[in-house]
């Protein structure tokens, strides 16, 4: 179960967007949504995972805030579009985790490998909150913003017409 909890609009140097925040018991998740989405097909469509250091302390060494200004560029040119953020820091592994899987990653295992390393789930995220979310939204289908065929494959287990996907690149 998700519940809707509160909406507001959101002005960002991409335009404005609704934040429509939910909470599923456990956690916060949002989404950013720029114009009207229900009921349309094809909405571009980013489900991003939080990185304390991409989005706080900007750190070069992950892609995160790179593929979310990437995103809302992208929505931004379309006019309408969706970004749905999750709490699950250091692939839901959490923040620890990521401390733990630097070292590794730094003598060249890839992230999930070096979270394995570490003695963690190579990725422990959960994408059932965005097919919620998606639903709540009313959206008809959407177009993908990532390279991750498990965010895609897990939306569409879950009900969301995913009619492919478009990375995030300019």
């Amino acid at each position: 179960m998700i519940v809707k909890l509160a909406e507001t609009n959101l002005k960002t140097k991409y335009g404005t967007y609704r934040e429509v925040l939910f909470y599923d018991g456990q956690k916060e998740s949002f989404a950013l949504v720029m114009g009207d989405v229900e009921g349309e097909e094809q909405v571009l469509c980013r489900v991003h995972s939080s990185c304390i250091f991409a989005h706080h302390f900007n750190s070069i060494e992950c892609d995160c805030r790179e593929q979310m200004e990437i995103s809302q560029q992208l929505i931004q040119k379309e006019g309408k579009g969706i970004i749905i953020w999750l709490d699950q820091e250091g692939k839901s592994n959490g923040h620890f985790a990521l401390l733990k899987s630097i070292e590794h990653k730094r003598n060249g295992l890839s992230q999930a490998a070096s979270y394995e390393a570490a003695g963690f789930k190579k990725d422990a995220r959960d994408f059932s909150p965005a097919a919620k979310i998606l639903k709540m939204l009313g959206v008809a289908s959407i177009r993908m913003l990532t390279n991750n065929p498990k965010k895609v494959t897990t939306l569409s287990e879950l009900g969301i017409r995913v009619m492919g996907t478009q990375p995030t690149v300019l």
